[in-house]
């Protein structure tokens, strides 16, 4: 089973150097994503000897970055692609377990959760973060056959054969909405299951003027609206839109 691990960059600095050399230990194919970086993320990413990066020139949004990451999987042939953090929230630790997961043949995607209730909690949560999540939890239960307790953790390992069926467009936070939409649309399995929750730094900013909370959800719930409109009305298109099948150096230019 080859299983790429890729993980999303935007000036992680602080953090980078220890989730790195902490991944390096569960998995010899490692694709970092960094999203125009404009600290040192970009120069420690470069500089490490057993990672491969893939460089947007501005910040394109976290969407993005994972749609990148699947079409190069997907070039690639791996069976299995997982997607962490790169500032500790995730212990690379846990790869190991989604391995184990996804080796069991019976899903397409393992999917982290910080709320189930073998969830070990290190950490508070935002209130407004958690009230959010749990709002558009609930949305999906209802209109998905997913009982999700976390619709926005990015700790998840994805068959990559499954990822081909999808139309995935959305560049930024709310690109999970709209892959798990999708997700139902083409009967993906999906299995929860429980990963510590911590977060390191509770002032990171969303961007895009998604810092206010109302603003973010309302960007939410129209992204959810639009995909069940589209799933209801058959208008989706299907099949992975890539611009991208390998990993693209600094400066190189073009797509």
């Amino acid at each position: 089973m080859r299983t790429l691990i890729a993980i999303p960059v935007y000036n992680e600095e602080t953090h980078l150097e220890q989730v790195l050399a902490e991944m390096v230990r569960y998995s010899p194919e490692i694709l970092a994503i960094d999203d125009g970086s404009t600290d040192r993320s970009a120069a420690i990413l470069d500089a490490h000897p057993f990672v491969e990066v893939h460089h947007h020139d501005t910040n394109e949004g976290y969407g993005q970055s994972l749609i990148d990451a699947f079409c190069i999987a997907l070039h690639r042939r791996f069976d299995w692609v997982i997607t962490l953090d790169a500032d500790e929230q995730h212990d690379p630790a846990a790869i190991d377990m989604f391995m184990a997961e996804a080796a069991r043949g019976d899903c397409d995607v393992v999917s982290g959760s910080r709320y189930l209730p073998q969830s070990l909690q290190e950490t508070p949560v935002p209130e407004e973060r958690r009230s959010i999540n749990v709002l558009v939890s609930q949305i999906l239960a209802r209109a998905t056959p997913y009982r999700l307790t976390d619709a926005f953790c990015g700790f998840k390992a994805y068959r990559v054969a499954a990822l081909r069926q999808l139309r995935l467009t959305e560049r930024g936070y709310a690109m999970p909405l709209q892959f798990w939409v999708q997700a139902a649309r083409h009967g993906l399995r999906v299995r929860e299951v429980p990963v510590r929750l911590v977060y390191v730094d509770t002032t990171r900013t969303f961007r895009g003027g998604l810092d206010d909370p109302r603003a973010r959800l309302r960007h939410y719930l129209d992204i959810l609206d639009r995909e069940l409109d589209e799933w209801q009305s058959g208008r989706a298109p299907e099949g992975l839109a890539c611009r991208v099948t390998e990993p693209r150096r600094r400066g190189e230019g073009g797509r």
